[in-house]
């Protein structure tokens, strides 16, 4: 298999373990800015040659949060549009993500805290920039190219603890070695200060040609920041920061420091969207001068594949194709595919019944039934909308006919809701009987995989099935193939960040939010959404709406809204986005008032099997928009003031 090649960052860790050594604690609060003298010698080594330096670039790197992984990102797991199977093997997955959708989050140690990993980041990044200024032998514009970068990182990193903390202090400077006790324990900052102090980050990386449109070097450089991603960066930043959660959010009124400072403002400010309308399109700009572009699989020669498979395709691959022409940002430092437990291992065990008795596997990654349900028809309208379609049916057993044959089985039977969705559905869920094109069988013509997803066949064998019937396809490179019961060949990649479809929807919705749909930039907004339709084989919002739907609520700026977040749902879906896009939309407890649900997984017969099973409900209150601080934090700096309902 090839081996994908990764920014090095292995390099910095005998400099990394005497930094950490000698200046820094992350134990706990009070400690994570304390600075020990005997660390300076170590200091002078780190920064004394580019050699040096460029291992500890490195090290700023190595913090990147592990998206993807199915313990560590809150994103997957701790969400409401995935579930797992639980079974005590806590060697073989992490289950911290999926406590925190259970409610189990607490303030005495809480699950999946990044609070002293990111300060550590923090740190490590402030180190860098203080240090770099004094290594003899770099050029000046590698010099500058390389604060850019990590000032990019710094961003991140602080805009990651907004998202899971709110108002968090900001390491604008680490404190010197002189400071006295009462320096140390800092105070978190308003809110509206912590993405100003991101904003202004961005803008100093950013400005000039400090960084690269793109990378260059693909042999050493793939995964370094550049500019678009910089301004891509900032242009979710600043719509999160113009979003509900942030802006005139009334709940969070009486959080305050202990001097009375508020740190959220009540007031909304709609011209907080008005920056993000600019931030968007300079982003989409500089994006597309790069060439980054939505990415479409290149469908030529004697094996074209079918128009169907060929859109199925260009939808796998925007994820799953490692460095293709819409990943804008990927993070080398979360490769999925490595491991038993591997994010695309658990989540395409059907191709394999064999691992259950090989490696007792289980797949550990679940679509609950009402994600199925928020894919559009394919006409590309929701089901409830659609007028051609009847609700009511939507549990019926169906036979799939020749014309269905490239998304069910061929003859076989499954429910109404099945059929006649979108191609989003089809290419990123497994379902029970569902096609799944490629995995060594790449003739679209001839016989297709299909995926068994019940854990019973009529012949008594065990099938290795999700726990609601559905996989998450979207992760699972259509190039995986399995060999033997013992044996499959898994296509890594790095997770996507950011690809140039969430831009997109980021502009679109901005500029609904600033104006409405009627506004100056409407055609804008139009075309942008269009955008990511069409290449998903779908009709324009106002035509499919018009065509299909029981009302155009494209009209005014409510129905719009609700059009932008549903296709923001379904374009990003189990990339860890929606669980973070609930939040700031402050929408979470009502998609969390409807249940996890699944089908009656163990039951043999088909008309028993689509018999929706409850698995769990999920609560969700003002507290959980926020993490909790750890209590002992809160004890060693008394300047801290715990969030609200822990």
């Amino acid at each position: 298999m090839e081996k994908f090649k990764i920014f090095n960052h292995k390099a910095h860790h005998c400099v990394k373990v005497l930094i950490l050594a000698a200046f820094i604690s992350f134990t706990a609060c009070g400690d994570w800015l304390d600075v020990v003298p005997d660390g300076i010698a170590t200091m002078d080594m780190a920064f004394n040659s580019r050699t040096q330096a460029y291992k500890y670039l490195s090290t700023c790197y190595s913090h990147m949060p592990k998206n993807g992984n199915q313990g560590l990102d809150p994103g997957l797991l701790a969400s409401d549009e995935m579930t797992c199977v639980y079974t005590l093997q806590e060697n073989q997955i992490d289950y911290s993500a999926y406590y925190i959708g259970q409610g189990m989050q607490n303030a005495t140690n809480p699950l999946l805290d990044y609070w002293g990993s990111m300060y550590q980041a923090l740190r490590d990044c402030n180190i860098f920039l203080e240090n770099i200024g004094r290594v003899p032998d770099i050029s000046a514009w590698e010099r500058d190219q390389w604060i850019a970068e990590v000032k990019v990182l710094k961003a991140y990193y602080l805009f990651f603890l907004v998202q899971m903390y709110g108002p968090v202090p900001i390491v604008r400077d680490n404190i010197p070695v002189s400071a006295d006790v009462t320096t140390v324990k800092v105070e978190r900052e308003p809110v509206d200060d912590c993405f100003q102090y991101i904003v202004e980050l961005l803008d100093e990386a950013a400005a000039g040609e400090n960084l690269k449109s793109k990378v260059m070097d693909i042999t050493s450089e793939l995964g370094r920041i550049t500019k678009p991603i910089a301004l891509a960066l900032k242009a979710k930043v600043l719509v999160v920061a113009a979003s509900p959660l942030f802006n005139g959010n009334n709940d969070q009124a009486t959080l305050h420091n202990r001097d009375g400072t508020p740190l959220f403002n009540k007031n909304y400010e709609p011209v907080k969207w008005e920056k993000a309308v600019v931030a968007c399109r300079e982003a989409i700009e500089a994006c597309h001068e790069a060439d980054i572009a939505l990415y479409e699989f290149p469908n030529t020669g004697v094996n074209r594949l079918t128009d169907t498979i060929a859109t199925q395709m260009s939808l796998r691959e925007a994820f799953t194709l490692r460095w293709n022409s819409e990943v804008i940002w990927a993070n080398t430092q979360s490769i999925a595919g490595s491991g038993w437990y591997s994010l695309q291992q658990s989540s395409s065990t059907a191709l394999n019944p064999a691992f259950v008795p090989t490696y007792g596997l289980t797949p550990n990654l679940n679509i609950p039934l009402k994600i199925a349900h928020l894919f559009y028809t394919d006409h590309g309208v929701p089901l409830e909308e659609d007028k051609a379609r009847n609700i009511n049916d939507l549990y019926k057993m169906r036979t799939a006919q020749l014309a269905e044959k490239l998304y069910v089985q061929l003859g076989s039977v499954t429910v109404d809701l099945h059929f006649d969705r979108e191609p989003r559905f089809y290419a990123w869920v497994g379902f029970d009987r569902g096609i799944w094109y490629g995995q060594g069988r790449n003739d679209d013509k001839g016989e297709l995989w299909y995926v068994a997803c019940k854990r019973s066949e009529k012949d008594g064998s065990i099938g290795l099935a999700p726990i609601t019937g559905y996989f998450a396809k979207k992760y699972v490179a259509w190039t995986n193939v399995t060999f033997s019961p013992t044996s499959y060949s898994i296509t890594p990649y790095p997770w996507p960040l950011m690809r140039l479809s969430e831009l997109y929807l980021l502009y679109v919705e901005a500029i609904n939010e600033a104006e409405g749909p009627a506004g100056a930039n409407s055609n804008e907004m139009f075309h942008y959404i269009d955008l990511v339709r069409e290449r998903a084989g779908l009709k324009g919002v106002k035509e499919s709406w018009d065509m299909y739907a029981n009302s155009p609520k494209y009209n005014n700026k409510e129905g719009m809204r609700d059009i932008i977040r549903r296709e923001r749902m379904i374009e990003l879906a189990f990339e860890g986005i929606r669980f973070w896009d609930i939040r700031r939309w402050k929408t979470a407890p009502e998609m969390y008032r409807t249940p996890i649900e699944g089908w009656s997984m163990q039951e043999v017969e088909t008309e028993n099997f689509y018999i929706t099973k409850l698995l769990y409900s999920m609560n969700f209150g003002i507290r959980d928009y926020f993490w909790p601080i750890r209590n002992s934090d809160l004890i060693n700096n008394p300047n801290l003031i715990q969030n609200i309902g822990w």
